[in-house]
């Protein structure tokens, strides 16, 4: 078939040429003596990502997952007791993990479609008065089912509670998408991944820590090896890697964050925030909703969009791919067959968008949901194209 392929799924994104060309090279020699000079600058720019300023980034040759395992069993001990929520596969995952090292999980279970309940963890902040919690932990943003929660109000949770739990965020989804502030929202053990927000394939877990993680680390009784933290310093302050790291990856990282740092993370945030919103005027156009509950919990990054009864939402994802060369998101777990994704983040623009919108809109005509043609492409570019120039907007 002629043309590209359409990539629109919440990761892998798209990788621009300029990082694709970047690993496109010769192997290299990973223990170089000049190596150094090009892996110090990685750390640090990485840091700048998370807007971590006092603490350390490690960078994993694995999928975030393997960060998860990085932040467990580096800062906790086994039978640790830990706060947690599921609200989607995602945290869902989270939790198996934990509950799977032995950790002691008090996990609330809320809806699907609604985030962290922040409610319920100051009040159980509050009870826990003699600090038995250990860790808190945030699914940032829940890439199945399109719903953001509010790290910053966790934080102010534990404040209040003059609690000394470590805060662990999910951020796989989120850093280098929407706004994250490791810093300022005093967050511990910060994990990201490759293939979304850094534009890069899958291969590199990243893990940004604070001074509290790094000193919970010389006390933790977890055993580890492949992601001990102490092996990664001792190897990352001579600027190498305890084992062979991923050389072409760590290549593209660098141009990467070239490209975060040229476009600049306020201004990332605000073209995500405008993209999103151009799909969910699309959605609302074709008379369906999205599965967040409410306007509060709506991720920029991706959109679970629901589909009326009687509709398998993974027909509509076999036909944008088989008729329209174009890869959206499947529904996961609780919400398989009730939803289909649009991930929207990443190296993308307008003109990409409404590609994703009408290859859509076309499947769900197609599979028999009565959307009226061009009503929510329409509705989008139009959002699009005064959202972009304000000299447009304010004229009209």
């Amino acid at each position: 078939m002629a043309g590209f392929n359409q990539l629109f799924v919440p990761g892998p994104t798209n990788v621009p040429e300029s990082v694709r060309q970047a690993m496109n090279m010769p192997m290299e020699d990973m223990r170089a003596p000049d190596y150094p000079t090009f892996t110090r600058g990685l750390f640090t720019d990485l840091m700048k990502v998370f807007r971590n300023e006092t603490g350390r980034a490690f960078i994993f040759p694995s999928s975030g997952t393997g960060a998860w395992e990085s932040a467990i069993t580096n800062t906790l001990s086994p039978g640790d007791r830990v706060l947690m929520s599921r609200f989607g596969q995602f945290s869902h995952l989270w939790v198996d993990m934990a509950e799977r090292f032995g950790l002691d999980v008090d996990v609330v279970d809320v809806e699907w479609g609604t985030g962290v309940p922040v409610e319920i963890y100051a009040e159980r902040l509050a009870a826990d008065k003699e600090h038995r919690i250990k860790a808190v932990f945030v699914t940032h943003n829940e890439t199945a089912t399109g719903v953001t929660s509010d790290v910053g109000a966790v934080r102010a949770a534990l404040n209040a509670a003059k609690h000394p739990a470590l805060l662990f965020v999910d951020g796989v989804s989120s850093v280098g998408s929407i706004d994250f502030r490791q810093e300022e929202w005093g967050v511990d053990c910060a994990v990201s991944g490759s293939q979304k927000g850094f534009m890069l394939p899958p291969g590199l877990g990243f893990l940004s820590v604070s001074q509290k993680a790094l000193n919970a680390a010389k006390t933790a009784k977890f055993s580890r090896c492949y992601f001990s933290f102490e092996d990664q310093i001792r190897a990352n302050d001579t600027g190498y890697f305890p084992y062979t790291p991923a050389v072409q990856l760590l290549r593209g990282l660098r141009a990467a964050l070239d490209l975060i740092q040229e476009e600049g993370l306020d201004n990332i945030f605000e073209r995500h925030h405008r993209l999103a919103t151009g799909v969910r005027k699309a959605v609302d156009a074709w008379g369906l909703r999205v599965c967040a509950k409410e306007a509060k919990w709506n991720s920029d990054t991706v959109s679970a969009i629901v589909v009326p009864e009687g509709i398998d939402s993974a027909d509509i994802v076999r036909r944008a791919y088989n008729g329209y060369q174009t890869s959206l998101g499947v529904g996961l777990n609780k919400v398989a067959g009730k939803v289909f994704r649009i991930g929207h983040l990443g190296w993308v623009n307008e003109v990409m968008m409404c590609g994703a919108i009408s290859a859509a809109e076309m499947s769900l005509r197609d599979c028999g949901v009565k959307v009226q043609p061009g009503s929510g492409v329409g509705a989008a570019l139009e959002h699009y194209r005064l959202s972009a120039q304000p000299a447009v907007a304010k004229a009209a």
